[in-house]
């Protein structure tokens, strides 16, 4: 196990098993995603993606909380100081047309890209409330295990917002285009039982078992096929936002990449010799 500490420790990571764990670490907060924290964990998905040592991903919390979506009140934008001006110290800044767009597009919208585009399979550990932009992180993941008391909520309605971070693309391609209107009209909160029967989550345990869990799986997935692995993951992702023709040919291609690796040729020669595969991620 290797640690990676952080300044400040609002991001814990660590590497264990040839799994990449990383840890929302606010919980007085209820881990709120702040701006430096939102590009630690950016980075250390793409980390994740370069690293052939790595090969999962499991994304949780500490605390009550899992993330209660961004943090609205130490929100930092890139360049500023560390520490937000206070009111009375400057004079409110110019809204420009394209400002919100931008923001959203380099921020909220980049860190649930960069679940989707990660080359390794990421597991959501949500060990309480999911909500607003916490909520999306969660759903983005390629798997979500749940705590009984975790909860996930829309909240943006509640604020007069519109979703963010993809909630209006993950949401109907989950539940349906129905029952996502439902969510994000009403932001009522959905328990961790009903979000597992509405198909948000995979799987929910006790509290005390979802570290457990987490790590079962995800050890599985770091002995598995990881190139196979990261190509089946794109071509799902890719699945509801293509026609047939397109769908098809992707999965050529994917093969075609796919037959060249070590693990491939592994597969079929264990098959053939009768015994257990050894993957190596090649």
């Amino acid at each position: 196990m290797t640690e990676a500490p952080d300044a400040p420790d609002t991001i814990l990571h660590r590497t264990a098993g040839n799994v990449s764990w990383i840890t929302l670490n606010r919980p007085e907060a209820m881990n709120a995603l702040t701006w430096d924290q939102r590009e630690r964990v950016i980075a250390l998905l793409a980390d994740a993606s370069a690293d052939p040592d790595v090969r999962a991903v499991v994304l949780t919390a500490t605390g009550k909380g899992f993330c209660a979506g961004a943090d609205l009140r130490a929100a930092v934008a890139p360049g500023a100081p560390a520490t937000p001006v206070a009111p009375a110290q400057a004079a409110p800044p110019e809204h420009v047309a394209g400002d919100v767009a931008r923001m959203i597009r380099l921020g909220a919208q980049r860190l649930i890209t960069a679940v989707l585009d990660c080359e390794k399979p990421v597991i959501a550990a949500v060990n309480g409330t999911a909500a607003g932009i916490g909520a999306h992180l969660a759903l983005a993941c390629d798997l979500v295990i749940a705590a009984e008391e975790a909860r996930f909520i829309e909240v943006f309605v509640r604020r007069g917002l519109v979703p963010d971070g993809g909630g209006a693309y993950l949401l109907p391609r989950l539940v349906g285009p129905q029952k996502a209107k439902e969510l994000i009209f009403f932001g009522d909160a959905v328990p961790a039982a009903e979000a597992e029967r509405l198909g948000l989550v995979n799987k929910v345990v006790p509290a005390g078992e979802l570290e457990a869990a987490a790590r079962e799986w995800a050890e599985r997935l770091a002995q598995g096929p990881t190139r196979a692995l990261a190509l089946a993951k794109q071509l799902v992702n890719a699945s509801l936002d293509g026609d047939r023709a397109a769908a098809l040919a992707a999965e050529a291609t994917a093969q075609e990449i796919n037959m060249g690796t070590a693990d491939a040729n592994e597969g079929v020669a264990s098959f053939v010799e009768r015994r257990t595969p050894k993957y190596t991620g090649r």
